[in-house]
């Protein structure tokens, strides 16, 4: 009994660090634009939520946007290709999957300067990764699950991101190990190429050397 609650702990714990969610807040002014990079594994749903908040010079602190002011999200895959790129509300959310895995660019920035005349917007940001992603009480409503069903189905979801998570480490390694070996390659080239350059120098002097000592009958 005691050791199932401690691998469910475990568990938990795998889970909360491979599912990634962060929530954060910035500042950008007008035509600014604030980029984020994510590493997620493939075939792995992101979801993120904002909402934009206008400085009041008048009341000397954030309000809410104005309406009209939105948000253009635009984001890149790891070979710069364009998931996704689309003008959204000033609050509201945006969901992409990512079709291959790697550091992904997240973009945001204002659709147009004229709406707030150069004034400062805050903009609160969540993003959610994995299994996260998951509204389960939407799932739960829409097909009817009950509790039970519904922790299963959470629980599934968790293996499977731990397993791309998995996957995704274990391609980071093999790349690395690729670069590290092709670097180590390199640099047993140059110093060979250093080696003979040196014994190619050597040669020459010694004969440039030999033929001044005969040119002055030194020898």
């Amino acid at each position: 009994m005691a050791s199932t609650m401690v691998a469910g702990v475990l568990l938990a714990a795998i889970v909360s660090l491979n599912s990634v969610a962060f929530g954060l807040y910035f500042h950008i002014s007008e035509s600014e634009k604030k980029c984020f990079i994510e590493d997620i594994p493939d075939e792995t749903m992101v979801v993120g939520k904002y909402k934009v908040e206008i400085f009041n010079k008048e009341q000397n602190k954030f309000v809410p946007s104005i309406s009209g002011l939105g948000m253009h999200v635009e984001v890149r895959d790891p070979d710069d290709k364009t998931l996704m790129s689309r003008t959204y509300a000033a609050d509201g959310r945006f969901t992409f999957t990512s079709s291959v895995a790697g550091e992904h660019v997240i973009c945001l920035h204002a659709n147009s300067s004229a709406w707030f005349g150069g004034s400062q917007l805050r903009v609160h940001l969540s993003i959610h990764v994995g299994e996260r992603a998951n509204d389960y009480q939407e799932i739960a409503t829409k097909d009817k699950l009950s509790e039970l069903q519904l922790r299963v189905r959470q629980l599934l979801d968790q293996v499977e991101q731990i397993s791309k998570e998995q996957n995704y480490q274990r391609y980071r390694e093999e790349r690395f190990r690729e670069t590290s070996e092709s670097t180590n390659q390199r640099v047993l080239w140059w110093a060979i190429a250093q080696t003979l350059i040196l014994i190619v120098t050597g040669l020459w002097q010694m004969r440039h050397l030999k033929s001044f000592f005969e040119a002055k009958k030194l020898v």
